[in-house]
């Protein structure tokens, strides 16, 4: 249970956010790759908010160094 807990927010995110609700592809073969486009998505997000986010840390540490001024 605590397994599926975890899991049923991301596929609830996933309908709603990228196009899970409706499937426009035609058979079995349509059914999957809609799944797996919609993953591939879902998982694409995460990876540009962890690229967001080490981004910000390294124009912090490079504003965070005292500047030094060659004579």
């Amino acid at each position: 249970m605590r397994r599926r807990s975890a899991i049923e927010p991301v596929i609830g995110h996933i309908k709603a956010e990228h196009r899970m609700g409706r499937n426009y592809l035609a058979g079995q073969q349509g059914d999957a790759l809609n799944a797996v486009l919609a993953a591939a998505g879902y998982n694409f997000s995460l990876l540009l908010n962890w690229f967001r986010q080490l981004l910000w840390l390294l124009i912090a540490a490079l504003q965070s160094q005292p500047n030094e001024i060659e004579a």
